[in-house]
């Protein structure tokens, strides 16, 4: 029971987390006072520590993600993705480099999942399988 209760708790992190990155990239709200409780989005739901970890660790290392996203992205430039999808595959690969106890699968698994929800049009998640593929596959050959 506990690890499908962290199960469900880390995807209310991973929604939460999307949608503060999503202010930030769309409307221009920084993250710092959105963690600072400076900025109020009262859509969002409650900055657990997971949800302040993926959000601080994408932007953070936010220009090798970008890389990567760069590198896989067939005719796709960033700023031409729709923002949900960009948002959503700049959190998806930085958990699948930098968060260890959670597998690549699992990850992509969760980025549709929210791609399905969120997404702007039937492809996104689609789409967001197919670009974290990409990078799942590149990471499993290094």
């Amino acid at each position: 029971m506990r690890v499908m209760a962290d199960g469900k708790q880390r995807r209310k992190s991973r929604k939460v987390s999307l949608q503060v990155l999503f202010a930030n990239d769309v409307v221009g709200v920084k993250t710092e006072d959105i963690l600072a409780g400076k900025a109020q989005l009262p859509h969002i739901g409650e900055i657990d520590d997971y949800a302040r970890g993926l959000i601080e660790g994408t932007v953070k290392n936010m220009s090798e993600i970008d890389g990567k996203l760069v590198s896989v992205s067939e005719n796709w430039a960033l700023d031409r993705m729709p923002a949900t999808d960009r948002c959503l595959l700049r959190q998806s690969v930085y958990e699948m480099l930098y968060v260890e106890d959670v597998p690549i699968s699992v990850s992509i698994n969760e980025a549709v999942e929210l791609a399905k929800e969120f997404g702007g049009d039937d492809e996104s998640h689609k789409f967001v399988n197919g670009v974290l593929g990409k990078i799942a596959k590149e990471l499993e050959e290094e």
